[in-house]
């Protein structure tokens, strides 16, 4: 297997802290995005959306970093990350999809809006934007609180999937007007995993700007 990242991507390294915790070996192809490599067409053959991860095994390509995970515990023989129990699956599923569309989405639009537009001279700040941003970080963030009220994973006891995809954008915390105050439980979970082993040796270079590790995702 071969896995295409950027290794500044958070969506990379949700994938990479998987590899590192099931303790796969997959070729690994840091592309470089300031050198163009996500807009050649050797890459866009593999994914016409221009974007990372990337996984090829084979003659099988698959791109949309939740899916690779769940794919690489299949390659794994098997895991706790993704137990075989249907309804364990689903739950899962349910949050990798969660994520993806409404907690990360609007807080990542957040980040991208009040942060990287000005700070790269991407455009013009849209105030009614970073506003629908912090109200819908807010709404989407009083269900994940609610959620982790005494718990220390998203599903189960164990670690699984969908903690790796829930604290993907987690180093951004600091970074926006967003007030965290309010999610002790969300905090307490953010700080608790970003120590754990496979995301830290996930990391990003300590040398690249945290604010470019996002424009690059």
């Amino acid at each position: 297997m071969k896995l295409h990242i950027l290794p500044v991507s958070p969506n990379s390294r949700k994938v990479l802290a998987v590899v590192h915790h099931l303790g796969l070996k997959p070729e690994i192809a840091c592309l470089d995005f300031a050198a163009g490599d996500t807009r050649t067409a050797e890459f866009l053959a593999l994914n016409p959306n221009g974007m990372v991860p990337v996984l090829v095994d084979g003659d099988f390509r698959l791109w949309e970093s939740n899916v690779i995970n769940q794919y690489l515990v299949e390659k794994a023989g098997g895991s706790p990350l993704f137990p075989r129990d249907p309804q364990i699956r689903a739950d899962i599923t349910r949050w990798q999809f969660w994520e993806q569309a409404h907690f990360n989405r609007a807080f990542g639009t957040l980040i991208f809006e009040s942060l990287i537009k000005p700070k790269f001279g991407m455009g013009e700040v849209s105030p009614g934007l970073v506003e629908y941003c912090l109200r819908e970080t807010s709404r989407f963030a009083a269900v994940l609180e609610g959620h982790l009220e005494g718990r220390s994973t998203m599903v189960g006891d164990d670690v699984t999937l969908a903690d790796y995809a829930m604290i993907c954008l987690e180093r951004y915390r600091g970074l926006t007007s967003f007030d965290w105050s309010p999610f002790p439980n969300i905090n307490r979970y953010f700080d608790d995993f970003r120590e754990t082993g496979a995301w830290v040796k996930a990391a990003p270079p300590q040398s690249v700007p945290v604010e470019r590790v996002l424009v690059r995702a």
